[in-house]
């Protein structure tokens, strides 16, 4: 029943985690953390840094770290390896299918209006789904300990803000 919950859950992830694995960190906290309650605020923001300092997509990374950790937490190392593969499977299942898709019917979309009208209304919420998963990771509650954040976060949080 565990896997079922993670592959449904990291589906969710998949399919709405638009703009990246930074703007799916607020999703992935939400579904883990407050949903399901696999882990705590603190071991999501060293999911967070590991998934960062590791090769490859922090969204893919996350998943697969996530799933393990479920995984072991129901049984065996094995159990953690197939939470691992069904998390990533699950997370970079709805992108493949519409990247697939849409490489077979490209040139058909190319002009089309009401493509182009959701590209542009996507570009704002990815915006502000980066901004909120900043957010999260800011603060005390959200992310654990609180002796990471002081002055000099706020200012480098809002240098990158301003950068960007």
């Amino acid at each position: 029943m565990i896997f079922w919950e993670l592959f449904v859950s990291y589906l969710k992830i998949g399919f709405f985690g638009f703009g990246g694995g930074y703007a799916m960190l607020s999703l992935i906290q939400n579904e883990v953390v407050v949903q399901h309650a696999w882990m705590t605020n603190a071991e999501f923001a060293d999911i967070v840094a590991v998934s960062q300092i590791t090769p490859g997509p922090i969204a893919i990374n996350s998943a697969t770290y996530v799933g393990y950790t479920v995984g072991m937490q129901s049984g065996s190392v094995w159990y953690g390896i197939l939470g691992s593969v069904i998390a990533t499977f699950a997370v970079c299942l709805p992108s493949m299918t519409l990247m697939i898709l849409v490489a077979r019917y490209i040139a058909r979309l190319k002009g089309n209006p009401l493509v182009s009208g959701a590209m542009r209304g996507l570009r704002p919420v990815v915006i502000g789904m980066i901004g909120a998963a900043a957010l999260l990771l800011m603060f005390p509650q959200d992310a654990g300990d609180a002796s990471f954040i002081d002055f000099w976060s706020w200012i480098l949080f809002g240098g990158v803000l301003a950068g960007s």
